[in-house]
């Protein structure tokens, strides 16, 4: 199986729209620009879509249910939990419009992952609606998403015609794991326990429900107690009450791609209990206290398992469809 998956990424090509559709990466790239824009939140969004998708990397968790299978949507990790689709609908449909059925779905995902990680929110800040960058205005108490590191995304993924919600329900990993569980789940895919460490970075943006992480604010004691009583405060211990509401998963910076999160797994201001255990006193302390401090060593880490990622069984050649509408099969 993973001689087949290392062949088929193989097929993979960062040139392989060069011809076909030239003008994909900036349709994409100004399409997600604009989605952040008009909200920030929607990069770790989309960020997010990628990686729920990518534990296949087949653009599945974009079908909708069908009378033939349930999709991946409702599955646990999925349900309430994946958003974006609508911004998945309209690249695709820009994308359509410049070249019918040559470009997946599951490529879409890869490149609005990367272009999300890179964005950077610009606000008009005067009356005469000047343009203010985040690099002019550094100490600015404005939230803008700083957009992080960029790395080469390979292309030529197609797209499944089919989708799992068992597959994706004991798949994914869950919030609630332990640091052996994180990397077995990590492993199972191809991925090293460094790639495990440097994708967890992505918490860096986003938000997560309070019935994600309630068990950890309210009963365990690897917590910065200031950190829990501040959150208990939007998420009460009671389940049903509260369930839906948003805390951040970076609460120093949480729309700044940068590398607080792991100052906060330092701190004990994990959010969700998987968080806090790659600094619990386990094998991946080290690497967490490494990139707590060196910023460029994370988004260099970040960007090579984001590509490592991205590889992860991948469709090629006749294999699969290039859909017209993500939603559905042709």
């Amino acid at each position: 199986m993973a001689a087949v998956a290392s062949m088929a990424a193989a097929q993979l090509s960062s040139t392989f729209y060069d011809s076909s559709c030239p003008d994909v990466l900036t349709t994409i790239q100004t399409a997600v620009q604009d989605a952040v824009n008009q909200e920030a939140r929607m990069g770790a969004s989309l960020l997010r879509l990628h990686f729920h998708d990518c534990f296949g990397c087949d653009g599945s968790v974009l079908l909708d249910d069908t009378a033939n299978f349930t999709g991946e949507k409702t599955a646990p990790p999925n349900n309430n939990s994946i958003r974006g689709f609508d911004v998945v609908d309209t690249i695709k449909s820009q994308v359509e419009a410049l070249c019918p059925q040559v470009v997946s779905c599951a490529d879409i995902l890869a490149v609005a992952a990367r272009d999300a990680v890179v964005a950077v929110i610009y606000i008009y800040l005067n009356d005469d609606e000047e343009l203010i960058h985040f690099s002019d205005r550094i100490n600015s108490d404005i939230c803008l998403q700083l957009g992080g590191p960029s790395w080469t995304v390979q292309l030529g993924r197609r797209d499944a015609t089919t989708a799992s919600f068992s597959t994706a329900s004991s798949d994914l990993p869950s919030p609630l794991l332990s640091l052996s569980g994180l990397i077995s789940a990590f492993s199972n895919k191809g991925l090293s326990t460094t790639d495990m460490v440097a994708l967890s970075g992505g918490h860096t943006i986003g938000q997560a429900r309070c019935v994600s992480f309630r068990n950890r604010i309210y009963n365990e004691n690897n917590i910065n107690p200031s950190f829990a009583t501040s959150t208990q405060a939007n998420c009460p211990s009671v389940a049903g009450n509260g369930d839906d509401t948003l805390s951040p998963l970076d609460v120093q910076s949480p729309t700044i791609f940068d590398n607080f999160y792991f100052q906060g797994l330092v701190n004990q201001t994990g959010l969700l209990h998987s968080d806090q255990q790659l600094f619990n006193g386990g094998s991946t302390d080290s690497l967490v206290s490494t990139y707590s401090t060196d910023m460029a060593g994370f988004f260099n880490a970040f960007a090579a398992a984001m590509v490592n990622m991205g590889n992860i069984s991948p469709l090629t050649g006749s294999n699969g469809e290039i859909r017209i509408n993500c939603r559905t099969i042709n």
